[in-house]
């Protein structure tokens, strides 16, 4: 499909919005005002310029909730939303006095009818036009729309929403005006979750709004279905792709630069602080926003260098007709130069980004999105993945964005798990940001059932079973029975060298020893219930360092011995730790 402010969706909506608002009042030639609520403002701003408007002898746009002048000699085209708001303001402007010589009413969607019946009782006389054009549904590029309800995610998601019905029949209105401006009837299928119904709703009011919508044609004939599908997908589907750095060179522009209303505000080379309108009428940002930011990074300078080098003088005599050739190809000379000035900066702001800290996070994220790292080798312990991220200082927003997705990758984590990575992203007082998510379907907490501490909120009991076994010392029939020794089993358990620098050496000590201290309490706890004791080795010879340059940290407690070494080096901190324990089980742990 082409692109561009000439074709696609806003060329459609703008077609539909001349053949019926523009085209009933074209046979005066009386200039019109045309008042507009917020939405329909914006709706007019994404597909029109106020030339295209002039050209059709609308003069001045006015807003509906403001202050406005009586201009009795005047007709007015009131394009709003179907609301009691908007109809109270209408009403307003005819009563007691007009303000106006005639009014033509365009409503976005249909009308109800109360709202109907109120504004013809109060200034039916006024109204020449009242029509339902059934656009309410705002289009952002020639592919993308949008419904314009940014409270809409809440309102369906939050478990203390006291509207979601109200907004799933709201935005199943916006999806009936979509098709209909497309003049389509398709089917509508939606992603199956045993545990969410969003999507089967909305699926459900689309369906019969649809029906009810092509009940009855222009023609009078009944409107069958076309070849088109409508899939409806809930959020919950792909909580990945949200959270990751995106390398595309919109996606990353608009992740990483504050850009606002689509409005990128920069520094020229002279100091001024300028802004640029990133649309669909940059031909140049529609052709390079969907491309990964290093072909973008390569394209602009080229294009610079072409330009510059298709506007140099040939050699030859300057003659008259040449200079005036040249003045009249001046203007979109320098139009296209400072297109490609524009995104020129733009792509350097987005690298530096990139080399300062996205580039290395991308490869956390990417790892532990994919389950594989660059060279395709599975990623077996997601935890080793995400630990380099939350030592490193990035931002608060970044380390949640790892930590979701470590938690994605795992399909759920334990909640003392969580518990400890929140308290590690300093969110304590802030948890919605990761616990939020399970509204959307997607599990962020896992009980262990092997332990049987299944929530009883959540997993009733139709019947119980007998307890778990406590350490009472029963045994299969097949065995005799014997006291338990400490040469039973023999585990040994190491923990790797981890290197970080020296300035989080604290940081990691603390980390180290409060894993140690929980593996302890574990192992101390199943011992217990066992009836076996814990053997205790002195650590090993190799294990005596120098006290000049290494610092030997011991803590016994209760038979168990952590034998915590550091050596400080110029450029990082090396610890190790190596305990031997002997444990009535034959389960080997590694860190």
């Amino acid at each position: 499909m082409a692109t561009g402010s000439d074709h696609g969706l806003k060329r459609i909506v703008w077609k539909r919005i001349q053949d019926t608002i523009i085209t009933d009042c074209r046979n005066s030639e009386v200039w019109k005002i045309l008042i507009l609520d917020p939405f329909t403002t914006k709706l007019l701003s994404s597909c029109c310029k106020m030339s295209d408007l002039m050209s059709e002898k609308i003069t001045i746009v006015e807003d509906l909730f403001k202050s406005r002048e009586p201009v009795l000699e005047m007709k007015a085209i009131y394009f709003m939303t179907p609301t009691a708001k908007c109809v109270d303001a209408f009403i307003k402007d005819f009563k007691p006095k007009p303000k106006y010589k005639a009014a033509y009413v365009y409503f976005t969607d249909y009308c109800p009818d109360e709202l109907f019946n109120k504004m013809r009782q109060a200034c039916g006389k006024h109204i020449r036009v009242c029509k339902e054009i059934n656009i309410s549904f705002m289009p952002q590029e020639a592919q993308v729309f949008t419904c314009d309800n940014p409270g809409a995610f809440r309102s369906i998601y939050s478990p203390k929403s006291q509207d979601k019905m109200k907004t799933l029949e709201t935005l199943a209105d916006q999806l009936v005006t979509l098709c209909a401006t497309l003049d389509e009837y398709p089917g509508i299928r939606y992603k199956k979750d045993g545990n969410m119904e969003n999507a089967k709703l909305l699926a459900e009011l689309v369906d019969r709004k649809l029906a009810t919508h092509y009940q009855l044609d222009d023609s009078g004939k009944k409107k069958e279905k076309t070849q088109a599908q409508l899939l409806i997908v809930d959020r919950g589907f792909d909580p990945v792709t949200p959270i990751l750095h995106e390398l595309t060179y919109q996606a990353m522009a608009y992740d990483l630069i504050d850009i606002e209303n689509d409005t990128y505000k920069y520094k020229a080379r002279d100091g001024l602080e300028k802004q640029a309108l990133l649309n669909e009428d940059d031909m140049l940002w529609v052709k390079l926003r969907h491309q990964h930011i290093a072909e973008v990074s390569a394209q602009i300078p080229k294009m610079v260098k072409e330009i510059s080098a298709s506007k140099k003088q040939p050699d030859g005599k300057i003659t008259i007709s040449n200079l005036a050739q040249m003045m009249k190809k001046m203007p979109a000379f320098r139009k296209q130069m400072t297109e490609k000035t524009i995104h020129l900066q733009l792509a350097e702001d987005c690298m530096k980004h990139f080399a300062n800290n996205v580039e290395k996070l991308c490869k956390a994220e990417q790892d532990l999105a994919v389950g594989a790292d660059v060279d395709g080798l599975k990623v077996k312990d997601p935890m080793r993945t995400l630990l380099p991220v939350l030592l490193n200082p990035y931002s608060k927003h970044d380390k949640i964005r790892a930590v979701l997705l470590y938690i994605f990758s795992l399909n759920g984590t334990t909640e003392e798990n969580l518990n400890k990575l929140i308290e590690h992203v300093k969110i304590e007082g802030e948890p919605e940001y990761i616990l939020n998510w399970k509204e959307l379907g997607v599990p962020i907490i896992i009980t262990d059932v092997v332990e049987n501490k299944l929530d009883t909120k959540e997993w009733p009991h139709q019947s119980e079973c007998p307890a778990a076994w406590n350490g009472s010392g029963a045994v299969s029939a097949r065995q005799k029975h014997r006291g338990s020794t400490q040469d039973d089993v023999k585990v040994l358990l190491s923990l790797r060298s981890v290197r970080v620098h020296e300035s989080d050496t604290r940081q990691v000590l603390q980390q180290g020893l409060l894993l140690l201290q929980d593996l302890q309490a574990q192992l101390l706890g199943r011992m217990s219930a066992s009836g076996c004791q814990m053997g205790v080795r002195d650590p090993p010879p190799n294990a005596s360092v120098d006290s000049a340059q290494k610092n030997d940290v011991s803590k016994k407690s209760q038979g168990f011995v952590c034998h915590l070494e550091i050596q400080k080096s110029p450029q990082s901190v090396q610890f190790e730790s190596q305990r031997e324990l002997k444990l009535l089980s034959k389960a080997e742990k590694k860190f």
